[in-house]
């Protein structure tokens, strides 16, 4: 039983040699040709880099103009239509872009996807978001401050006994240089700047708004405004912060902000 079992095991081992032993004989035998198959692809694949790279040149300017026209955003679609070029090789041209300058994309099912790429003047035009803001905040401060002081300025007169002011009050045969109380007054800025405020909110409200006016409107960042312009609940997103409950959709033609 012993031998019977030793003699299975040689030949379980020699069938597992012998097709080992046959793909090293093709091997050496065919090690040149299997070298110059490697060489052969690496080769062309540094041709095919060389290619794009002189290709790409030719399309950056296009891909450049079309950036500066929308503000950063870019489709396969746009570059497709000025570069003449067929929508995968838009797609992969940009995709690399994307890859090179950190731009953001995303999904829309009507355009497809979206590429932003950030410019200096794109982000010029978003870093608008909080100045006017921050512009708002002394003359609210100022026009709070006048009010503390004219509220001040009537308690000091309730405060006063009854005999103190009638003591200061002018009789008529007093002469006219009587002496009188003067209350302090309220800084006459924090008053024209308080007046300013509620001249500007009783103005009716126009149809349309740019980016900035109607991130202040809604009390957030311009930025914010301009990355969910182009949202499907951006209407419902605006009327929920709307101090009015306005509904405000977005018109690419005009790069304006509409009532609905």
């Amino acid at each position: 039983m012993k031998e019977k079992s030793l003699e299975r095991g040689v030949d379980g081992f020699l069938i597992l040699l012998l097709p080992i032993a046959f793909a090293i004989v093709i091997f050496f035998t065919t090690w040149p040709l299997l070298l110059g198959l490697a060489i052969f692809s690496i080769g062309y694949k540094v041709w095919q880099y060389y290619q794009w790279q002189q290709w790409s040149r030719q399309v950056n300017p296009i891909f450049l103009q079309v950036i500066q026209a929308n503000q950063g955003r870019i489709a396969p679609l746009d570059l497709a239509i000025k570069a003449n070029l067929s929508a995968a090789t838009a797609k992969y041209y940009l995709d690399s872009k994307a890859a090179e300058f950190g731009a953001q994309r995303q999904e829309y099912k009507d355009l497809g996807t979206v590429y932003y790429f950030i410019t200096s003047s794109t982000l010029g035009s978003m870093l608008d978001k909080s100045e006017p803001l921050k512009e708002l905040e002394p003359a609210k401060e100022k026009a709070q401050n006048a009010q503390q002081i004219a509220s001040q300025s009537v308690k000091q007169a309730e405060s006063l006994p009854l005999e103190t002011v009638s003591a200061f009050s002018p009789t008529p045969n007093a002469p006219e240089s009587a002496t009188s109380i003067q209350l302090p007054q309220p800084d006459d800025t924090a008053v024209a700047t308080e007046q300013s405020i509620s001249h500007n909110q009783s103005q009716p409200l126009p149809q349309t708004l740019i980016q900035s006016e109607l991130a202040k409107r809604l009390n957030v960042y311009s930025s914010t405004v301009y990355k969910r312009r182009d949202d499907p609940d951006f209407p419902e997103w605006t009327r929920s912060r709307d101090p009015d409950g306005i509904s405000w959709g977005f018109s690419a033609e005009t790069k304006e902000f509409y009532r609905i």
